[in-house]
């Protein structure tokens, strides 16, 4: 018995700490000290919660080698309240994300914005991205 107990002991704080860790602070993994402006093509699309992400070939202006970002966007509902639909995007099209970078200094944002190139399903808007950026505003 106590071995029954001891067991749903940890797996109940097994699934409850991974709950607490599925969504992140904004502030904890983004830094709004570093804005960033990319302009590429999308290459993945990820339409699942807690986030949207979309991942994205960009030109280093330094290196000039093609880098593939990932892009934090909003949650699906609050995104199809915005306009979105999982269509809006596709891959192979143009856009550019104004944004957030992460901390770490490694290849992500948290996005703003994403403004639609000619190839897009809305060409030329500039679409709000739900960001989770908003919930922390100073």
């Amino acid at each position: 018995m106590r071995t029954l107990v001891a067991i749903t002991a940890i797996v109940g704080a097994a699934l409850a700490t991974g709950t607490a860790l599925a969504h992140h602070s904004f502030a904890a993994e983004f830094d709004r000290e570093q804005p960033i402006e990319l302009q590429g093509i999308v290459t993945k699309i990820e339409w699942t919660n807690p986030h949207v992400w979309v991942y994205m070939n960009v030109r280093d202006e330094a290196s000039g080698d093609m880098v593939n970002w990932g892009v934090e966007l909003g949650p699906p509902h609050l995104l199809q309240r915005s306009g979105w639909q999982r269509t809006t995007l596709s891959i192979g099209t143009q856009i550019t994300v104004n944004g957030s970078r992460a901390r770490n200094g490694s290849n992500r944002v948290n996005s703003n914005t994403v403004t639609l190139a000619a190839t897009g399903g809305r060409p030329g808007q500039t679409l709000d991205a739900a960001s989770s950026s908003r919930d922390e505003e100073p």
